[in-house]
């Protein structure tokens, strides 16, 4: 059987009006999920970078008897920013038995928003190796209570 016109019409209206207040509604959840989701993806970005700079600590230490906190051409020769541009590099303290190499998100970077690890960090003490995070100025513990190293 066929329905009218008017009765066409207002069916439309009705099914307009779920998709335009549904949307908005689904896109409010999903797009914060959605954000982290990718935030913590990125964070494969600062495991790759400090684990270049832990390989080329130990190159170095084979030749220089220490660790290093020279990230340019003269020591260790690694980028003070990540591959993706996504973190900072650095080695915050260095010794004859261990360094710390930081990995900070870039503030005009969308990692700049993954809170809990801003800051992720690599210690070598040792011969023992930590991993920790961190987030904004607060100092990084040397633990991963926050969940940001994958292993």
């Amino acid at each position: 059987f066929f329905f009218s016109s008017r009765r066409r019409h207002t069916r439309y209206i009705s099914v307009t009006g779920v998709q335009t207040c549904a949307l908005p509604i689904l896109g409010a959840v999903a797009l914060p999920s959605f954000l982290s989701q990718m935030r913590k993806g990125r964070r494969s970005d600062a495991v790759a970078a400090l684990s270049l700079v832990q390989q080329a600590q130990e190159k170095w230490r084979s030749s220089n008897g220490s660790y290093t906190t020279d990230l340019s051409t003269a020591g260790l020769g690694l980028p003070s920013v990540s591959s993706a541009g996504y973190y900072a590099i650095s080695v915050t303290s260095a010794s004859v038995t261990g360094y710390v190499a930081l990995a900070q998100a870039v503030s005009s970077s969308s990692q700049a928003g993954d809170t809990p690890c801003v800051k992720m960090a690599v210690q070598m003490d040792g011969g023992t190796v930590r991993y920790g995070s961190g987030s904004g100025a607060a100092t990084t513990q040397l633990t991963d209570s926050n969940g940001c190293w994958a292993h």
